[in-house]
């Protein structure tokens, strides 16, 4: 890796987020506005990745702008395959998503934890699983996430009581 990547890697992982945004468009990543991004591995094509307004990108996520090609080197003597990869707007990645060359993300649509997405993700809709599939739309996702909310407190402190309660019931 050269000491440009790895500045920039060091940036991503350390850096404010406005220091990602600026290092991200730095490299040819199209970022829109309002975003949290969190990880590092946005590949050897950094350029073929574009992220719409208010998108989170969870932490470890992986994106991979081409295809394994390796096996026809000897065949062919310079067989490629790239494929961009857009997330629209309003979107959150979980962590330790891949996303694969190709895939579009449709806006207001979640991608779980740990999935790997293969094919298009429709506008509203939850992903999740290896290879990725729809699980539900997000109209349900955000019946599930209110039903399952807990009112806690700014004050760290007071919020780790309130959990600690609510989970253990007050014993440790």
């Amino acid at each position: 890796m050269g000491l440009r990547r790895a500045i920039q890697k060091l940036l991503l992982k350390y850096g404010s987020q406005e220091t990602v945004i600026r290092t991200l468009r730095g490299m040819g990543v199209r970022v829109g506005e309002r975003c949290r991004i969190y990880t590092v591995n946005f590949g050897s094509e950094p350029w073929l990745i574009r992220i719409g307004d208010h998108v989170c990108i969870s932490n470890d996520v992986t994106f991979v702008n081409h295809g394994l090609n390796w096996v026809f080197q000897d065949k062919y003597e310079s067989l490629t395959g790239f494929g961009a990869i857009d997330i629209k707007d309003n979107c959150q990645i979980g962590v330790r998503a891949t996303i694969l060359p190709g895939v579009t993300i449709g806006p207001n649509s979640v991608v779980g934890a740990c999935s790997v997405v293969t094919k298009d993700v429709p506008p509203n809709s939850v992903a999740a699983g290896n290879p990725a599939r729809v699980v539900c739309t997000i109209e349900e996702y955000e019946q599930r996430c209110v039903a399952r909310h807990i009112d806690i407190p700014n004050d760290p402190e007071a919020a780790r009581k309130v959990l600690e309660e609510h989970f253990w019931g007050g014993g440790a």
